[in-house]
């Protein structure tokens, strides 16, 4: 069983910048993407960034340009670096790690972790 840990969540003043972490213990060989997911509070939870195995990037529109995502295969991790953060990215923020061909089977979540932009 694949368990996810997030960490780095936190407050932050309006431009500032913060940096999450998610950790898989537990084999991962069969997931071949990573994503961050955020949910703001009266709002569906949406994409915000994912990364396949192969490195290629996909960032929804609100974020490109200010967040990257990225990953270590070796500690199996993938981070989520956030600059020029606004009110508006306050939201749970989930790490969730999957393999789009056994959706019913491998797709794992993280417990989420708060991030506040203050303005």
């Amino acid at each position: 069983q694949v368990q996810l840990v997030e960490s780095g969540g936190g407050l932050v003043q309006a431009g500032g910048s913060l940096r999450l972490s998610c950790a898989a213990s537990g084999s991962i060989s069969s997931i071949t993407v990573m994503a961050w997911y955020r949910q703001a509070p009266g709002k569906q939870r949406e994409l915000v960034a994912d990364i396949t195995n192969g490195g290629r990037t996909k960032y929804t529109d609100s974020v490109k340009g200010r967040f990257t995502i990225s990953r270590d295969n070796a500690k199996n991790t993938v981070y989520l670096q956030m600059n020029s953060l606004k009110p508006e990215d306050t939201a749970v923020y989930y790490c969730n790690f999957r393999n789009p061909l056994a959706p019913q089977i491998l797709n794992y979540w993280g417990q989420g972790t708060q991030v506040t932009v203050s303005s």
